[in-house]
């Protein structure tokens, strides 16, 4: 049986309130054709579907029409669970309807792991592969509040709930193993020694619900997981990978190779597993530097090998203030008009003033590349110094979860 294995679409997302729609349906409809090139029987999507609980129109259209294409392919079975960003409501909505058209949906976690335990038939019904297909699992899902308890002892709590949620499907896949029947199960999580960007949410109580490969039953003979939008390995387990989103998310992301994996089974077991590369049609691009040097790339750019314009952040430094900064770098930008768009321009960095900065606090700090909790840390350690801070951490973390999960419902 041959599966495919991709996650984090966020389909509706914006990149400084610029819409992506063209690039996702570049995936979508490049999608379609791979999963009739490669005889996809089997299509796992592990999480954020969409950007945000609150889907546009355009989204929700991009979502459906795709699934009424897919189910005019090879593609006899569909797996669909929520991310993070996902609302259970949202994904569950259709979940009766689809599930006509063999399109199963999770959108959230349940009490009893026979729900989230789907059987995968052939045409002559025999029983060929089983996915455990797991949601993200929410704080409230995995860990009962208990008041009073000390950072570690949530940090730990939150790791065993996720782990014990796997391995509640442990007695019940017993029997398929015994059969030869290979078993895949799907995540949405930050697992620990995984690569994060910029774009995604920290998801628990300040990435505390990290749990490591070893952490996986070793009954499951592939797991496919969402969150983090770089393709990688969990801590070198061939069996374990993050797919990644299927478009940079962010300007983070601006190196990372997207990619689909699409896996083989074969005798109960995985048999093989290759890597698709998902073509890009538009670029994201930073340009960083002296002025002259930011000026020479920006003319020398060339996007004729993607088929729309290419977003640019830009950053130059600078002796010394310049009042006609602005002025040079639009003169070239309006010559690349139709290749190259303008979408951060960020604060000029000032030699003098960082040198002069330097000398005052030892160490120069980009507001915009810190995280709410490395601003709030920076401010219990000036007004705290000689205090330990792990708990007002702890609870600044669960409080942004909180107003984040507030946003998607």
């Amino acid at each position: 049986m041959r599966v495919l294995h991709t996650s984090d679409w966020h389909l509706g997302q914006r990149l400084v309130n610029l819409e992506r729609t063209e690039e996702h349906q570049h995936f979508l409809d490049w999608l379609l054709q791979t999963i009739e090139q490669e005889q996809v029987e089997v299509l796992l999507m592990s999480g954020d579907v969409f950007d945000t609980g609150a889907p546009s129109n355009t989204a929700l259209r991009q979502y459906y029409n795709f699934l009424t294409k897919v189910c005019a392919t090879c593609c006899r079975h569909i797996i669909i669970t929520g991310g993070n960003h996902d609302s259970v409501s949202t994904l569950n909505a259709p979940k009766e309807l689809l599930d006509c058209f063999n399109i199963k949906v999770i959108g959230g976690a349940s009490a009893d792991p026979l729900d989230e335990l789907i059987e995968l038939r052939d045409k002559n019904g025999e029983l060929e592969l089983v996915v455990c297909a797991v949601p993200f699992l929410r704080d409230r899902d995995v860990r009962l509040s208990v008041p009073g308890e000390s950072y570690e002892e949530r940090e730990s709590r939150i790791k065993q709930g996720i782990a014990a949620h796997y391995a509640a499907f442990v007695p019940h896949v017993a029997v398929y193993k015994t059969q030869g029947i290979p078993v895949v199960a799907m995540g949405h999580l930050f697992a620990a020694g995984g690569s994060a960007s910029d774009s995604e949410k920290e998801i628990h109580v300040g990435n505390l619900g990290q749990i490591g490969a070893d952490q996986f039953p070793k009954e499951f003979d592939y797991v496919a997981l969402g969150h983090l939008h770089r393709p990688q390995l969990v801590n070198g387990a061939r069996h374990i990978r993050y797919s990644g989103s299927p478009i940079p998310l962010s300007f983070s992301e601006v190196s990372d190779k997207k990619v689909v994996y699409v896996l083989d089974f074969e005798a109960g077991k995985l048999a093989d597993l290759k890597e698709l590369a998902i073509p890009v049609c538009r670029k994201l691009v930073r340009f960083k530097g002296p002025l002259e040097e930011v000026k020479q790339k920006l003319a020398a750019y060339d996007n004729t090998a993607y088929t729309i314009p290419a977003w640019a952040e830009l950053q130059v430094e600078l002796e010394a203030p310049l009042p006609d900064l602005n002025q040079q770098l639009e003169e070239i930008l309006m010559l690349k008009n139709d290749q190259l768009q303008l979408l951060i321009h960020r604060p000029p960095i000032i030699k003098a003033a960082r040198q002069t900065l330097e000398q005052q606090v030892r160490e120069e700090v980009d507001l915009h590349s810190l995280r709410e909790q490395d601003v709030f840390l920076k401010r219990c350690q000036s007004t705290f110094p000689d205090s330990d801070h792990t708990e007002l951490i702890a609870t600044f973390s669960e409080l942004l979860e909180l107003m984040g999960q507030g946003e998607e419902s």
